[in-house]
């Protein structure tokens, strides 16, 4: 099977608030300068060892990357924090979810802690959950995978991405979807591993949304690479600017869950496949 790497709660994210964005809805998201300075951005040109590298080169290598990945990754847990901050900076609510990923689908999400707007919690943290849950069982059919039947790269340069060098390449969705993004993508130049992606949906989501855009950073954990933070930002008709985060911490890779750990996960908070 062909290893599928997808935007993951970016774009369920800007999804998910377009179903909220409605005049009833208390829910907006910030749309800050990231993507805008993504765009403009200086990148160096391709230095020689790597100008020979094609389009469909490097494709090829991420998609490799992503094969090998999933054949050696069995399973992690790791702590996610979520914020919803309006435009001011102050916090309209906050959660802290366990998560506990097995090969090859299986994804379980416990709420360890949470505050703020109940209604934020509800409709928007919540229903997240559930729809990545989906997403993975293939409830949600929308095939928003960064894949050649999806996109076409076209190579723009190399730029760092903190301690990563990395080949900077335009993302063309190969349709106009609200699953498929377009923007830019960062690979590393060693492992061609997914760095950082930035864009904004590749289809208007609703008059109600002005403009929505996301950044996805991903960081390397011994031989992995995985989300480090998620960061979306819309402007929404009569609700203006918020700015939803996402912070993935606290790995642990390839190790076996304790009995009385995994009766732990198994409650009322918990939503898996």
């Amino acid at each position: 099977m062909t290893p599928q790497l997808r935007c993951g709660p970016s774009i369920l994210i800007v999804g998910l608030i377009l179903g909220l964005a409605a005049p009833s809805s208390l829910v907006a998201a910030d749309r800050a300068a990231t993507y805008a300075q993504d765009s403009s951005a200086t990148v160096s040109p391709l230095r020689d060892s790597l100008q020979a590298i094609t389009s469909d080169e490097l494709f090829s290598k991420l998609l490799e990357h992503n094969r090998l990945r999933d054949a050696r990754l069995q399973r992690y847990a790791a702590v996610r924090t979520y914020a919803l901050k309006d435009v001011e900076g102050k916090i309209r609510a906050n959660a802290t979810v366990a998560v506990h990923y097995t090969a090859p689908e299986t994804k379980e999400f416990k709420t360890t802690s949470e505050g703020g707007s109940w209604v934020i919690r509800s409709l928007v943290f919540k229903r997240l959950l559930e729809s990545e849950t989906e997403a993975a069982t293939g409830q949600q059919r929308r095939d928003s995978s960064i894949k050649p039947a999806n996109y076409t790269f076209r190579l723009i340069g190399e730029q760092d991405v903190g301690p990563y060098h990395c080949i900077v390449a335009e993302a063309v969705p190969k349709r106009r979807d609200k699953y498929l993004f377009e923007g830019r993508i960062w690979i590393d130049s060693q492992d061609f591993a997914v760095v950082k992606i930035s864009g904004h949906p590749a289809k208007k989501l609703s008059f109600w949304i002005n403009r929505a855009d996301f950044v996805r950073q991903y960081q390397k954990i011994g031989e992995f690479w995985l989300p480090r933070r998620d960061e979306t930002f819309v402007e929404v008709k009569l609700y203006g600017k918020k700015r939803l985060t996402i912070d993935h911490e606290d790995y642990t890779i390839n190790q076996s869950v304790g009995n009385d750990q995994a009766q732990g996960i198994v409650h009322d908070e918990v939503i898996t496949r």
